[in-house]
């Protein structure tokens, strides 16, 4: 029986011993996570779960370049790290150069001892939740009493992922995850409310402000309205906003925007960095200190793509302005699209921040403004129809409510939308302060930004939907 440690430090230094490759990177990610989940104004379930995923990137050079090779699969034994290591391995002699291939990063290249390498991986549990659902209980019977129906869950995570290289980088970092959703539905189940975000560890998070919110979106939909396809002038909360900004970044890639495939190309060749995109004021940037959207500190690549590279692995990540006061100052960039676009390497940053000079007050005072309009919730089933202006569709989601001399008059029929988020960031009428904010669409997969609500005139409406 072997006697190497199974702690992810130790998997990541056999994985390194045992790989036959030129060069080795390692990853392992620590994932501890904890759930409830609730319908029917009762608790259905709630668990716990632990799992951790090794992957390794195996480096071989030949005469005509160097290979990789990177597999990923569960490990918490010995045994089973030595079978990714092979399959690396052989998938990088089999593999062809690598167009993206450069010198693995050094420890003098990265902040010295980042993530304290030698720490466990942090665990999450239900207690997490201690001070949340102690008012569970209570929000349900109320629920019960005005006859509504409430349905939801709470997640939180920790992943913790240590970062190892044949060239002596040992890294670590933590990330915390956590978000709620809950939605409301009276008891024909004809009207529908939701209310969302994102959280690091719950304590800030008020149950009975939620509960508010909620009711007060049902009472919205005593009166029910129905209204045709069309454009309207529309107040767009920072939920929705950060819908539709996560689609723009993700579609932010320098290597497509070059080779003329998205809105950032330019006419002519290369891309738009140094035009003018949005309206003057705006800015978009990532930072991985952000105040409460703090995320990793360094390139954690366990695949290449257009966007990301494994030879990146331990590249160090600062603030990056990709909007500044409205013009285009960076795509996503690794070395290799950075070579081809002659521009600084600007990897992703998984945490987008939205922020407008001019914005100001919140959601109230940008419907308090509105002469007739409608306020949105949330937008979902989000596609991409045009890359070339990164026209979007989507559908509404629980709540769309008619606004007449600024007051909220009633709830109406849901629709398609069509539009461009970049068009939107040049034509908007005002804006909020910024907001920390959850995408009701993408949050599972990018929970960290922070958006105001945007007013936007003649937003595109076109199709009325069936959806409830």
């Amino acid at each position: 029986m072997s006697t190497i440690g199974t702690k992810p430090q130790d998997l990541l230094e056999h994985a390194l011993a045992s790989s036959t490759a030129d060069q080795t990177i390692a990853l392992a990610r620590s994932r501890s996570s904890a759930n409830l989940r609730w319908a029917n104004n009762t608790l259905t379930t709630n668990g716990a779960m632990d799992d951790m995923q090794v992957t390794v990137i195996s480096f071989v050079t030949t005469p005509a370049g160097v290979a990789s090779g990177a597999v990923t699969g569960t490990a918490v034994h010995p045994e089973q790290v030595e079978a990714i290591v092979e399959a690396a391995d052989a998938a990088a002699r089999a593999g062809t150069p690598a167009e993206d291939a450069a010198d693995l990063l050094t420890p003098d290249q990265v902040p010295a001892g980042a993530g304290d390498w030698s720490e466990s991986p942090e665990p999450t549990s239900i207690e997490v939740y201690r001070d949340f659902s102690g008012h569970l209980g209570e929000i349900f019977a109320r629920a019960q009493d005005r006859e509504h129906v409430l349905y939801g869950f709470v997640d939180h995570e920790m992943v913790t992922t240590y970062l190892a290289s044949s060239t002596g980088l040992r890294l670590r970092h933590v990330q915390p995850a956590g978000h709620y959703g809950i939605t409301a539905k009276d008891s024909a189940l004809t009207t529908s409310a939701w209310v969302g975000g994102a959280t690091r560890d719950f304590t800030d998070v008020e149950p009975v402000r939620l509960e508010a919110d909620l009711q007060q979106r049902l009472r919205w939909s005593e009166r029910s309205v129905s209204l045709p396809a069309g454009r309207y002038d529309t107040v767009l909360p920072p939920t929705a906003v950060a819908d539709l900004l996560i689609y723009a970044y993700w579609s932010s890639g320098a290597r497509v925007a070059h080779e003329g495939q998205s809105v950032f190309s330019r006419r002519g060749g290369g891309t738009r960095i140094g035009e003018q995109v949005a309206q003057p004021g705006v800015h978009l940037y990532s930072d991985p200190s952000h105040p409460g959207l703090e995320s990793e500190g360094f390139v954690q690549a366990a695949v290449s793509s257009n966007t990301s590279s494994v030879f990146d692995n331990g590249m160090p990540l600062s603030r990056t302005h990709w909007l500044r006061d409205g013009t285009l100052t960076a795509l996503i960039q690794n070395r290799h699209s950075a070579a081809l676009t002659e521009q600084p390497v600007t990897p992703m940053i998984s945490n987008l921040v939205l922020d407008v000079d001019s914005g100001t007050g919140g959601l109230e005072e940008l419907t308090v403004g509105l002469d007739r309009g409608l306020l949105l919730t949330c937008l979902w089933y989000i596609r991409e129809v045009d890359p070339q202006t990164l026209l979007l569709t989507g559908l509404t989601r629980d709540g769309v409510y008619l606004v007449e001399g600024g007051e909220i008059v009633g709830a109406v029929n849901n629709f398609r939308f069509n539009e461009s988020p970049v068009d939107l960031l040049n034509r908007f009428e005002s804006a909020s302060s910024t907001e920390l904010s959850f995408s009701r669409e993408w949050g599972d997969y990018f929970p960290r930004t922070a958006t105001p609500a945007l007013r936007v005139n003649d937003f595109n409406m076109s199709s009325v939907s069936q959806a409830q």
